[in-house]
């Protein structure tokens, strides 16, 4: 038997707070498209809004506040420096959101200032990159694209693997994807563009009554909007390391949601008593809850250690993760089980005889 961390007796209703489970996860959700819309929208990256990035290598151990001082002069918008790699490497990132000015200037200005004001600290410059407004929408259009056909695909495979209705999930995946990639082609912004195509994928999971597909989906789209809502709320950029970790949360999430709903189906169709939906529901997550907190929590403190001491260059990437990953797991249980219950199995249970079958 394998280890248990949750008696396997445990009766905990996790139906019966779904209302409390909504209603936090709304003021969360809230708060967070409030910070965006505060903020005009996300805090785009170099990757997304384009602009110059400087890798700088100092002979000696240089605190950053010494850095940031010795540019702050600098006329360059959006100027930000941070360490890079481990501690002793003496290494340091300056970025700048401007694109209007050449790399060769930048690295004029960046050795001037370095010169002038780091005690004559040698130093050089080993990176110089940049990335222009053009580029960086493009970016930024192929990563709403990647979120959205990796939920939509989702939906595809929930339906066929829980509800045996690949044919109706193909003809809406197809028509969606088309819309969407006809509408681009006409130059509709993308970002608004896949925001409707979310939402009319959520519609037509409740008008196709695929259930299971809703709930996935549903705890998919609730998973990336709080985690994105908390970035914007501490004030982080998105860039494609962040784009990354949204598509990782998705994955993950949806294999917790997998394993919940597995088991829903089959308590549902050996169901000879005929409890309650609800019943079954609630004998499900508590017999998969042992598993949930195990992967979860192993999952977490290996994205801890990372966060911890990975160095600041993925630090908003384990970040990302800490929090989805939370979340996720809340969802599963908390978001995609209730909403099943909220419109109901997809079939009755099956009559025993079949099930032996």
């Amino acid at each position: 038997m394998g280890l248990q961390i949750i008696k396997p007796d445990t009766h905990i209703d996790f139906v019966g707070v779904r209302k409390i489970a909504f209603i936090l996860s709304a003021i969360v959700i809230l708060a967070g498209l409030g910070s965006l819309l505060i903020q005009g929208g996300p805090k785009y990256g170099i990757d997304f809004a384009g602009g110059i990035i400087v890798q700088v290598k100092i002979d000696k151990d240089t605190n950053v506040d010494a850095v940031k001082d010795a540019v702050k002069d600098l006329d360059l918008p959006g100027l930000v420096v941070q360490t890079l790699g481990l501690e002793g490497d003496h290494e340091y990132l300056i970025r700048t959101s401007s694109s209007d000015i050449s790399s060769e200037e930048v690295r004029a200005k960046v050795t001037g200032s370095l010169s002038a004001n780091l005690d004559g600290a040698k130093f050089d410059i080993q990176r110089l990159e940049m990335v222009g407004p053009k580029v960086g929408a493009d970016l930024r259009a192929k990563a709403l694209e990647a979120l959205f056909y990796a939920v939509l695909l989702i939906a595809v495979y929930i339906s066929g693997r829980f509800e045996q209705r690949w044919t109706a999930a193909a003809v809406m995946a197809a028509a969606l994807a088309g819309g969407v990639y006809g509408l681009g082609l006409l130059g509709v912004d993308m970002g608004w563009l896949i925001l409707a195509a979310l939402a009319i994928t959520v519609g037509l999971c409740w008008y196709l009554k695929l259930n299971y597909a809703l709930g996935a989906v549903a705890a998919l789209i609730h998973d990336v909007m709080i985690t994105v809502g908390l970035f914007s709320i501490m004030g982080k950029e998105f860039d494609l390391t962040i784009i990354a970790a949204l598509l990782t949360i998705v994955g993950y999430s949806l294999n917790d949601t997998i394993i919940v709903f597995d088991r829903i189906r089959e308590n549902n169709l050996a169901n000879k008593d005929r409890k309650s939906f609800g019943a079954v529901i609630n004998l499900s997550v508590n017999q998969t809850l042992s598993r949930t907190i195990m992967t979860s929590g192993t999952t977490l403190l290996v994205v801890l250690c990372l966060y911890v001491m990975g160095g600041s260059v993925i630090h908003d990437f384990a970040l990302a993760l800490l929090i989805g990953i939370t979340v996720g797991t809340y969802s599963s249980i908390f978001v995609a089980s209730p909403i099943l219950l909220g419109f109901g199995p997809s079939a009755e249970p099956e009559p025993k005889e079949q099930v032996e079958a």
